[in-house]
């Protein structure tokens, strides 16, 4: 079984390619970043603990809360589903699919037989569209190939696992009412509400705070690897190849808010647009200095990339606090 008209167009970061799948199956097409923008996606963390090998940079909030600022902006019906029997599980999906609609899927994507780069990861989100006695047919990134099958077997176990990010075998839908919101109306809240929660986060480790506090931080990561020559280009390469779209999710915030211009005349979001085309240069740089350091084992690129995250912590917390005067 397998339903009809899939658009599975090349997107580059997992949940909102998924979102994208689902919301152009109800007929409405927007792009990746727009999506990410009208789901107040952008944001910072700085993750480390004792029980983690290296520390962690996120550019973005936790998985499936874009999913659900999304519809609740727009007026959509989401509806997920969530449970421990993997039989339940399975048939939630299948109810969906047989009934002539694609369903979202969050999992742990190291189980996924396509998936190049064995890692654990809880917070995957694909699209499934399909199956048949021996295989799921889904959406994914590009990178991970856009239109995939995967074993059922190996399915199961993606959405059986348990971990960090993991979810209780979530499945979900999205349904456009007739009088859904137009997105533009709902442009000026995503950001406002996006900005606010980057200018006060409630922990050191977040926000425009969170970037400082990385900044500080990242000049000792020589000592904090157990194999510098691994765990420093493997934190690069996820800021710039990870799902992110690049520059650690601010080449999605900017090109965002480009397109946010085209509807929205508004010196706050110039220069918040300006803003964030210097900091996804910037992100850039950083990912090359830290992979620069790891690669060769001297601490003065991380010095550098300690520097330009002081900056950044500046510029993408003036760049907010100009977004964040659009609703008035």
């Amino acid at each position: 079984m397998r339903v009809q008209d899939i658009d599975a167009r090349g997107t580059r970061h997992c949940e909102t390619t998924a979102l994208g799948v689902l919301l152009r199956h109800q007929g409405l097409d927007l792009s990746e970043p727009m999506l990410f923008g009208l789901g107040s996606g952008l944001s910072f963390i700085y993750w480390d603990g004792k029980n983690m090998g290296f520390p962690f940079l996120g550019g973005r909030v936790k998985p499936f809360e874009l999913t659900r600022n999304l519809a609740a902006r727009l007026g959509l019906e989401l509806r997920v589903q969530e449970t421990a029997s993997s039989r339940r599980a399975w048939e939630n999906v299948t109810a969906a699919i047989d009934a002539g609609r694609p369903v979202g899927l969050q999992l742990d994507s190291y189980h996924l037989d396509y998936f190049r780069s064995k890692v654990h990861f809880g917070g995957h989100v694909v699209a499934m569209y399909g199956y048949d006695d021996h295989d799921a047919y889904l959406v994914d990134t590009d990178q991970q190939g856009g239109a995939v099958s995967t074993s059922l077997t190996g399915l199961a176990r993606a959405r059986a696992a348990r971990g960090p990010m993991t979810a209780r075998h979530r499945s979900f839908t999205l349904t456009a009412p007739r009088n859904a919101r137009p997105p533009r109306d709902q442009l000026v809240p995503a950001i406002t509400a996006c900005a606010g929660a980057f200018l006060d986060p409630p922990i050191a480790n977040l926000g425009h705070r969170g970037i400082d506090k990385a900044g500080r931080l990242v000049r000792t990561w020589l000592q904090r690897a157990d194999d510098p020559r691994r765990d420093l280009p493997q934190a690069a390469l996820l800021m710039e190849k990870g799902g992110t779209g690049g520059a650690l999710f601010r080449n999605f915030y900017r090109d965002f808010l480009a397109e946010c211009a085209h509807h929205l005349d508004s010196r706050h979001l110039r220069t918040g647009h300006e803003l964030y085309a210097e900091a996804a240069v910037l992100w850039g740089e950083v990912a090359a200095l830290i992979t620069e350091a790891g690669e060769s084992g001297d601490a003065k690129p991380l010095d550098q990339a300690g520097a330009i995250l002081g900056d950044l912590s500046r510029i993408e917390r003036e760049a907010m606090e100009a977004l964040s005067r659009l609703g008035e």
